[in-house]
């Protein structure tokens, strides 16, 4: 029910059936969810917490609300859950659970190294990938941390996030996260290389003529994470340009990983499609013309026997 009232909350929570719809409600043999949307007082009142509380324990599900801008022009909390986060939690809540309680730890988007306070080096990753195998996950029931670099995408419903900007932060926060999981998946585009002398002020083009930049490496955040003792299920994702499958099975081997995710660059970025090949010591299983949504939850089906 969205958007659902103060009145329709207490109606079906006392059951009363004086119209269509509470007369549907109080028959429906399917699952209920609810999506509030009303005053922040309406909403604060003890009588409507009172009400979502029965609901609540007869099995109904509530979806927000959110704090923000109100029909009455006011703001706080009441404001309706977007359509498309109704939609996410709705997609959740009948998803087959997976990987329930499996604590799963993904890197996603792309890292900037300064070269100075205006300029970066990056990369084309939209992180759209990476996002939608945080939502796949949670969706499996999964426990997901999201470690995020540069991306547009919005946090899947659920999940926990986590910002970066460079290679080293993300390092820093994989590695105070990742004692506390099963599974990691570094989907990130990291960059290899950061400036290794970034000036603290904007080099100025009529000044200095072509600037010196002197790189130095970045650290392996797959390869330490695979390395550690007791370490997690661990999953890379390649982009490659050519030799495929034996560049991601040389890949799977140097950083110690169970299985890579790969796919060609023209496949790979700033695309909303996608064809990639899972690959293993023993196998490489091709996923091709298909979503990225689609190769996520190829993905999640994949760990699940692994992990289980």
């Amino acid at each position: 029910v969205a958007p659902a009232s103060a009145d329709i909350l207490a109606k079906a929570a006392n059951g009363i059936a004086d119209d269509f719809l509470s007369t549907a409600l109080l028959a429906a043999a399917c699952p209920v969810f609810f999506a509030p949307a009303m005053n922040a007082r309406m909403w604060e009142n003890p009588a409507t917490k009172r009400n979502v509380r029965t609901l609540l324990s007869d099995g109904k599900h509530i979806l927000g609300p959110v704090t923000g801008t109100l029909a009455c022009e006011t703001s706080g909390a009441g404001r309706m859950l977007e359509p498309e986060t109704i939609y996410e939690a709705l997609c959740a809540a009948t998803h087959p659970k997976i990987l329930e309680k499996c604590r799963v730890l993904i890197t996603a988007g792309a890292t900037a190294e300064p070269i100075d306070p205006v300029r970066v080096i990056t990369n084309r990753s939209s992180g759209k990938q990476g996002f939608a195998v945080a939502r796949a996950f949670a969706m499996a029931g999964a426990e997901v941390t999201l470690i995020a670099g540069k991306t547009n995408e919005a946090t899947p419903l659920g999940v926990k996030r986590i910002d970066v900007t460079s290679a080293q932060e993300m390092f820093e926060a994989v590695k105070r996260e990742v004692s506390d999981n099963e599974v990691f998946i570094s989907v990130a585009a990291v960059s290899d290389w950061r400036v290794k002398n970034a000036s603290s002020h904007k080099i100025k083009k009529a000044f200095s003529g072509i600037p010196h930049i002197e790189l130095e490496e970045n650290p392996d955040i797959l390869a330490y994470v695979a390395k550690l003792p007791d370490a997690p299920f661990c999953v890379g994702f390649a982009a490659e340009t050519e030799n495929l499958i034996e560049n991601a099975r040389a890949k799977l081997f140097t950083k110690g990983v169970s299985l890579i995710v790969a796919n060609l660059v023209a496949d790979a970025l700033e695309t909303q499609t996608t064809s990639v090949v899972f690959v293993t010591a023993d196998e490489a299983k091709p996923l091709a013309n298909t979503t990225k949504e689609a190769v996520a939850e190829a993905l999640a089906q994949a760990v699940s026997r692994f992990v289980n």
